[in-house]
């Protein structure tokens, strides 16, 4: 990123557990992840990036999550277990090397393997080429990446409808009778209550090969979506 003249880097290590401000000009500063207030880690950063003279301009309200509070007012939320933490990365690591695979068979427009903020889900998506108009209610976040057919596969964490962490995949739109294609692997079927197909973490975790069933759910909800979508032949060949 620049900030006037000065370009920086903000990178997350979860290793050592720090947020490292890399400047251009070769000068660092470090934040600490630990156990505190949000409230306090923010205004820690905010200073660091003063210190090197970058003055950013940001939203403190944090997206995609229930009943947001302003970074520099959140003393609610203060943990940080740095075991879990470097355990959720090492998953992340190995589930990306995975949708990687899944996105270099594929011939058209794609996303890059992308880590979202608000849900904490990593995910890819493919596209059809074709424009679509996003509904005339659709919050910011549809509005300007929803005007695309695609279809997406990705990992989070679980939310509260649905408490355990899986893989997901969906097509947008939503096509006619998605939800009764068949998909593999086994332990993967259509979830009417997140609206998009599930396959647990842990049924991943236990089977004899987790890439091939990885790889198996992410092509076959593929085709469900784009087949049922009428996307171009060509398209719906693996490279």
């Amino acid at each position: 990123m620049w900030s006037g003249r000065t370009g920086f880097a903000i990178d997350v290590d979860l290793i050592d557990h720090n947020v490292i401000v890399a400047l251009n000009d070769g000068r660092i500063e470090r934040v600490a992840l630990r156990a505190r207030p949000v409230a306090d880690f923010y205004q820690e950063l905010m200073g660091k990036l003063r210190t090197l003279d970058i003055e950013p301009a940001i939203t403190t309200v944090p997206s995609e999550v229930d009943d947001p509070i302003p970074f520099p007012q959140d003393t609610v939320h203060t943990a940080y277990e740095s075991e879990w933490a470097h355990r959720f990365w090492r998953l992340l690591a190995r589930v990306d090397l995975v949708f990687n695979e899944h996105r270099g068979r594929f011939t058209g427009r794609v996303s890059p393997v992308s880590f979202w903020w608000g849900t904490f889900d990593l995910s890819v998506t493919r596209f059809s080429g074709r424009r679509v108009e996003p509904p005339a209610n659709a919050g910011i976040i549809r509005r300007v990446g929803g005007d695309a057919e695609s279809v997406c596969v990705g990992f989070w964490p679980g939310n509260a409808a649905l408490q355990e962490p899986a893989f997901f995949a969906y097509g947008y739109p939503a096509p006619d009778g998605i939800e009764q294609a068949p998909i593999r692997p086994t332990a993967a079927a259509w979830n009417s209550a997140v609206g998009e197909f599930i396959l647990p973490y842990e049924a991943v975790r236990r089977s004899r090969d987790p890439r091939q069933a990885l790889l198996d759910f992410a092509e076959s909800t593929f085709l469900a979506g784009a087949g049922r979508q009428r996307w171009e032949p060509a398209l719906l060949t693996p490279y």
